[in-house]
């Protein structure tokens, strides 16, 4: 079992603070369905401490979705350890620190992965909020800004210097984005290299991935971010597969709809009905991913506006699916 700090982490796939989707609602239906940790959505240390709400509501923790970590970013050493030190508002169990975010609008302005082109301050960073604050610090990078300047070892052991409790690599660089496929040997590297737990990221996409990874990298723990959206029961799968349970049956479409539902209820008890429904329809468009008539129903699912148009657009999804069933049958 890994830990981080006196944190005890269960066997399983953690969940990736994926900005714009990870919110509050998504992560208790991750954590509910088997993720074994969660991270915020990235918080500016800028933007939290000047006062800004929207960076403060990011950064807002459910006690019902532990453990759980704000993640920050910005690239000033003692911005970062203030900004950390008002975070303890919400008892996080971990601070984690940005330096993986391709953004343009992010690194573009030296956070996020543009900081592994300057390891000392990396570590200089992480040392100054680990002194700021009583929880652990962990670090989510990629593996180096460019196929030139892939150093995710250095930057990775200067991190640990700094005091790092852990680290996450995410096997691409920032070039790259989200694709091609992720480099897994560039997190064993950092695995060989480091004392502290090393998460896993990047094309984790089903529990046989999961195992895969852990096998051939040695980390501690994989991350899921893209492959969770619209499918939150991947955590329940991975966590069968490491504690050798049986494998959950797959989701039917009413249970799709279902989780959908639930998602947006609580993201519009949390923020407004109608920001929920504004952000709901990215999400229902990858809870219909494989249907019948998918296409069809990701242009209906930009048009939802009220909790009504979500019941009506699940009950359509349910319809479509019996019709296909039907005709198959005859």
């Amino acid at each position: 079992m890994m830990r981080i700090g006196k944190t005890e982490v269960a066997p399983g796939a953690a969940l990736a603070p994926m900005a714009g989707v990870a919110d509050r609602a998504f992560r208790r239906v991750c954590m509910q369905q088997g993720a074994v940790l969660c991270v915020s959505e990235m918080v500016s240390c800028k933007g939290l401490t000047f006062g800004d709400r929207k960076s403060a509501a990011l950064m807002q923790l459910d006690a019902c979705a532990r453990p759980a970590g704000v993640q920050l970013f910005g690239d000033d050493p003692d911005v970062m350890a203030a900004a950390a030190e008002l975070v303890m508002q919400v008892q996080p169990d971990f601070i984690d620190i940005n330096m993986g975010c391709p953004a343009p609008k992010i690194a573009g302005n030296r956070c996020g992965s543009a900081l592994m082109r300057q390891p000392e301050l990396c570590r200089r960073i992480v040392a100054a909020v680990t002194a700021a604050v009583p929880v652990p610090v962990t670090v989510k990078m990629r593996k180096g800004y460019s196929a030139e300047t892939a150093n995710a070892v250095e930057v990775a052991l200067a991190c640990q210097a700094g005091g790092a409790a852990a680290v996450t690599v995410h096997g691409r660089t920032r070039e790259q984005m989200y694709a091609p496929p992720a480099d897994w040997e560039c997190i064993r590297q950092v695995k060989a290299a480091l004392d502290i737990p090393v998460i896993g990221n990047g094309d984790v996409t089903s529990a046989a991935a999961a195992q895969r990874m852990l096998r051939q990298t040695g980390c501690d723990l994989v991350m899921v971010g893209r492959a969770a959206l619209g499918n939150p029961w991947i955590f329940a799968e991975i966590r069968a597969a490491l504690t050798e349970q049986p494998a959950p049956p797959v989701p039917t479409v009413e249970q799709r709809m279902d989780m959908l539902c639930r998602q947006v209820e609580l993201a519009a008890a949390e923020k407004g009905q109608r920001t929920a429904l504004r952000e709901a329809r990215k999400h229902a468009s990858w809870y219909v991913r494989g249907l019948r008539g998918a296409a069809y129903l990701r242009g209906q699912a930009g048009t939802l506006e009220t909790m009504a148009d979500l019941y009506a657009f699940c009950r359509r999804v349910e319809q479509m699916q019996k019709e296909e069933n039907a005709d198959a049958c005859d």
